[in-house]
């Protein structure tokens, strides 16, 4: 019976040491993606989702100036068609360029201390340093170093104005129920 428990316990702490890290974003890393993979190695860390590639030489004419298209983008989405993540390489046209940043899609994805897509600014500041804001014509913007991350802010939801754009912005004049509009993890 004792031999029993022990590898009953032994198994049980075998499978809780295993952590599941298909949905974890810590500093350079977003799931099983991490800032030492390459573009190349998308199609294969994705193989079980559904990828759709904008490649920078696609975009033509006038909507080049538009969309400012000199990157390359990768856009996950899951089997069932949820959007998941959005990976921009460094360089255009290169599968052995690392990763410039990925854009955070779904609340799947979390750090260790629970941030997600769904969380609210009171989440970030009681778990994260911020590091600094930045006011943008229609968003303020986190900087979070712990994460090397960006955490974008509608001003709409700050009772901001896009015409406030010039003015600073502290982190006293951010509500706490304000939602996370983008969610960036760079990784250079």
């Amino acid at each position: 019976m004792k031999k029993f428990i022990l590898i009953l316990s032994l198994c049980f702490s075998l499978f809780a040491c295993n952590k599941n890290t298909d949905y974890i974003i810590e500093k350079g890393q977003v799931g099983n993606f991490t800032s030492k993979n390459t573009a190349g190695e998308i199609k294969t860390i994705f193989a079980k989702d559904s990828i759709s590639e904008v490649n920078s030489n696609q975009v033509s004419g006038s909507d080049t100036n538009f969309l400012n298209k000199d990157e390359d983008e990768y856009l996950i989405y899951s089997p069932e068609g949820n959007e998941l993540l959005t990976i921009v390489p460094q360089e255009a046209n290169d599968s052995l360029s690392k990763i410039k940043y990925v854009e955070i899609n779904s609340p799947l994805f979390k750090t260790k201390k629970g941030l997600s897509l769904n969380s609210s600014f009171k989440d970030i500041k009681a778990n994260y340093q911020i590091n600094k804001i930045e006011s943008t014509i229609f968003n303020v913007t986190l900087f979070i170093d712990e994460l090397n991350a960006t955490i974008a802010l509608d001003k709409n939801d700050l009772g901001l104005k896009a015409s406030d754009a010039k003015g600073e912005v502290v982190a006293d004049q951010i509500p706490d129920h304000a939602k996370i509009k983008f969610f960036t993890i760079w990784f250079n």
